[in-house]
């Protein structure tokens, strides 16, 4: 009988620790609920300047995403910012464009379920993507980005002011958009004086006008006395004609001041950077997800373009760039002292590789197959339905996307597969989940959340020049992987593109190994080898 409580114990011991999830790692809550159109604020939006004459009052508002049956009462929060080209749904020529997209609404949830708070975030909208000359397109811009960075400090103002009502941990926020929120994030991450906007590197003085025709820009297409205090906190009365606007218009209302507009974390999935020069003085440790063959945000260093004409906006840096500042300040060095010993951070160091660059830790280069149209999709995590009944989309709920004219010629759901082939929710998902996984581990990192410990440790895996050569490659049924002679492999482990691990070979313990095809399909794959002084990986195509 003693044997037998003994078996049980046992059982019990192994099915606990078998099944033990990590909170903000794993799901660990099963449902959500959502608090949907919280007023964090109000402020003067220039949408309705063409038709009114006059900047009009705005109420800024937030979807609310808290796991149910959650007892902790600190908890880190994430503000979501969607995509949309700060234009309003269907007017900016997309499906997507409200705190209700399919993407936001599925990260939101699915970080809910993680055990933190997210907010889908909506911020002013409004200018003229379609204006006759590239300065003027530029001002547009830069304008309506400044608003989002008002918009974004007041949100995080609102939270940390409401954090004992969300169950809020006030010193672990995080800052997330996804395309045009992507841009608004790395604003808050970069921008931080006002004197920025006037000082650009890259290129000089783009975000000045050269007013007096004498070839010299000299003018800033922002000015705090007419468009308010890059925190968003001052009375903003505009004090005479210009910018468009009229004397007497109020652009900034002030809300909660006088709080810190500090956060831990910023994560870029898909946007780019109004100059690289505004990440000088920052510290703030920074994640960015972005195509490395974007045709509309750039991901090196090249000028941004609309997206429905393809008319030239303003320079900016995208993820290659930014990981390259972030590296050299040491920003993101809390990662580097991490272990992420996994399939997605193996990827990302190879998809650096075949962008072209070193693998910066906090980056990850979004490298997928081009469509039937040879086009590069981006970082796809949209969905929406064709015809009717969209659970998700905002403004558009519902809407007959095939139906609804494009401004492009066709309809919104023909214009939107020619970036998204093939579009389905599996699709996105699939996207999503790649995300998160090379995402939350770097939070819990970032944020000192209990999961940190997964990383932080003294075993860490340095990726090490072991002098690894696997050959033929491409190849037909075999690959020989060999290394220099002082570095002896001691497993290896093979994944496809997908981070699956499809093959591993322990106890190699020689500098030289055979792999064999063993049925794999066609394609690429990821061949990691392990070595008492770390690790290297390599691409290989089986053809």
């Amino acid at each position: 009988m003693k044997k037998f409580y003994s078996l049980i114990l046992f059982l019990a011991l192994f099915v606990s620790t078998s099944f033990a999830q990590d909170r903000y790692l794993d799901e660990v809550f099963t449902d959500v609920q959502v608090t949907a159109d919280v007023t964090y604020g109000v402020n003067g939006t220039v949408l309705f300047l063409p038709q009114v004459g006059e900047v009009v009052p705005q109420p800024l508002t937030m979807d609310i995403y808290e796991p149910v049956g959650d007892t902790e009462t600190a908890r880190p929060v994430i503000l979501m910012f969607h995509t949309g080209n700060f234009l309003p749904n269907v007017t900016n020529g997309q499906i997507s464009g409200t705190k209700q997209d399919s993407s936001v609404v599925e990260m939101c949830t699915l970080l809910a379920k993680r055990g933190y708070v997210a907010a889908s975030v909506t911020y002013r909208s409004g200018w003229n993507p379609l204006a006759d000359t590239q300065p003027i397109r530029a001002l547009g811009l830069i304008q309506a980005a400044y608003r989002g960075v008002q918009d974004g400090r007041n949100a995080i103002r609102f939270m940390k002011a409401n954090a004992t009502d969300y169950n809020v941990d006030a010193s672990k926020v995080t800052v997330w958009g996804v395309g045009t929120g992507g841009y608004l994030t790395l604003g808050l991450v970069g921008l931080t004086d006002y004197n920025e906007i006037l000082t650009t590197t890259n290129g000089p003085g783009k975000f000045l006008l050269d007013t007096d025709g004498d070839g010299v820009p000299d003018t800033p297409m922002v000015v705090p006395t007419f468009h308010g205090d890059i925190n968003g906190e001052v009375l903003t009365v505009v004090p005479a004609d210009g910018f468009g606007l009229m004397a007497g218009d109020t652009t900034n209302y002030p809300n909660i001041v006088g709080v810190d507009n500090s956060f831990q974390l910023g994560v870029n999935i898909g946007g780019a950077l109004g100059d690289i020069n505004w990440l000088a003085d920052n510290t703030t440790p920074t994640i960015s997800v972005q195509s490395a063959f974007d045709e509309f945000a750039p991901y090196n260093d090249d000028v941004l373009k609309v997206p429905t004409t393809g008319d030239p906006i303003v320079q900016v840096q995208g993820a290659q760039q930014i990981g390259a500042a972030q590296e050299a300040a040491g920003n993101n060095q809390i990662w580097k002292d991490a272990n992420f010993n996994d399939a997605i951070t193996d990827l990302a160091i190879a998809n650096s590789a075949t962008a072209g660059h070193p693998y910066y830790e906090g980056v990850f280069p979004w490298i997928k197959p081009a469509n039937s149209d040879g086009k590069d999709e981006g970082v796809v995590v949209d969905w929406w339905e064709a015809t009717a009944n969209s659970p998700v989309n905002g403004a558009g709920m519902g809407a007959p996307w095939n139906v609804i004219p494009h401004p492009a010629g066709d309809d919104f759901h023909t214009n939107g597969l020619i970036l998204n082939e093939n579009m389905s929710a599996e699709k996105a998902r699939a996207n999503i989940a790649d995300i998160m996984a090379y995402v939350l581990p770097r939070a819990c990192v970032a944020l000192d959340l209990p999961c940190a410990s997964n990383f932080l440790s003294s075993t860490k895996d340095l990726v090490v020049n072991a002098g690894m050569v696997v050959s033929p490659n491409p190849a037909s049924q075999s690959v020989l992987v060999n290394t220099d002679a002082e570095f002896q492999i001691l497993d290896i482990e093979v994944y496809d593109m997908t981070g699956k691990l499809v093959q591993q070979y322990a106890g190699v313990d020689s500098n030289s190994f055979e792999i064999n095809r063993n049925g794999l399909a066609q394609g690429m794959y990821l061949i990691k080898a392990r070595f008492d002084q770390g690790v290297q990986t390599s691409k290989v195509m089986f053809k």
